[in-house]
């Protein structure tokens, strides 16, 4: 039998398979290696008795970990380096000064406490004081009229199972500015806040979120523009967010032209412990600065980007 020549098309999709299967294994090692770093923080750069580090950047790094515990259990709960990454967590919440530390900067007290009840882990016991202060008698009085700031606290006063009044989250949607942007803001700021949009409707991809399919389509266009911008730019914290809110839109960022982009870029600064070594290429600093200067600059990013890498590889 006489083999069929392959013709232009199937020789594309050959080409496009191996490119998505190569987007894939680099999702992988994202996924590795920012694991691997996150379960391997220093515990010291997390206590209190560690002078370097500033009281209320801690208290945020603390807050993320145990985000990132909570979403980790949810996509890889049989994981043997989460367990490493519990049990930092725990020992957080059990400690009694935890509190003041998130209540030490006036600014972020009520933002940081409402984190603190929806982020408790399992059997950890609260401070009653910070829960009374936060939502006294049980009830959640919303700090802001920004329906963006809304939409974050309703999140977090439904995860710690606080009563509240807040609006629904599609009604709190068409308050953000996300569904009113023509084009794909490049600004940082409003960046970070289209991204935080979606992780919060859609609790970081655990379902789609409650908006049309028009509202969709729009928003993934917006977001898959974005993603080609901020690789370009060398944003690397927001190319991970970008490539999560793809997924929260119902996208595999494995199989976008952006997102296999986004995904090259930050393998290509990946350190061999698994770090992502700073937001952006120019805050990037010699791997010779001291390890609390390291780790500061790497442990948001690193953060964001084991959060795209394991729910989207968990999902697919």
């Amino acid at each position: 039998m006489v083999e069929a020549t392959p013709t232009a098309v199937d020789v594309a999709d050959q080409a496009a398979a191996a490119a998505d299967e190569a987007a894939r294994r680099g999702m992988r090692r994202l996924s590795e290696g920012s694991r691997a770093w996150m379960s391997a923080v220093p515990p010291q750069f997390l206590s209190p008795d560690f002078r370097e580090l500033p009281v209320t950047p801690r208290a945020k790094a603390c807050l993320e970990l145990a985000l990132l515990r909570r979403l980790w259990a949810r996509v890889g709960s049989g994981d043997p380096a989460l367990a490493r990454v519990t049990s930092a967590v725990d020992a957080i919440w059990a400690d009694p000064s935890f509190p003041g530390q998130i209540a030490a900067e006036p600014r972020y007290a009520r933002q940081y406490g409402l984190a603190y009840a929806a982020l408790a882990p399992p059997g950890a016991s609260l401070d009653q004081a910070t829960l009374e202060r936060i939502a006294p008698a049980g009830h959640f009085t919303p700090y802001s009229r920004s329906s963006y700031l809304r939409l974050e606290m309703r999140f977090y006063a439904d995860l710690a199972g606080l009563d509240h009044d807040i609006e629904s989250y599609p009604v709190l949607y068409q308050g953000c500015e996300l569904p009113r942007f023509a084009e794909a803001p490049t600004d940082i700021e409003a960046a970070y806040r289209v991204t935080h949009t979606l992780f919060h409707m859609t609790d970081f991809g655990a379902h789609a979120p409650q908006i049309t399919e028009a509202e969709r389509r729009h928003a993934l266009t917006l977001v898959d523009r974005m993603t080609t911008h901020f690789v370009a730019v060398e944003h690397w914290d927001l190319t991970a967010e970008l490539l999560l809110s793809q997924h929260c839109l119902g996208q595999d960022p494995t199989l976008t032209g952006s997102g296999a982009a986004g995904i090259r870029a930050l393998l290509a600064v990946q350190t061999s412990d698994g770090r992502i070594p700073a937001r952006f290429a120019a805050q990037r600093i010699p791997e010779t600065s001291p390890p609390v200067d390291l780790f500061r600059r790497a442990f948001h990013t690193t953060l964001v980007t084991a959060f795209a890498s394991m729910i989207s590889l968990a999902d697919a």
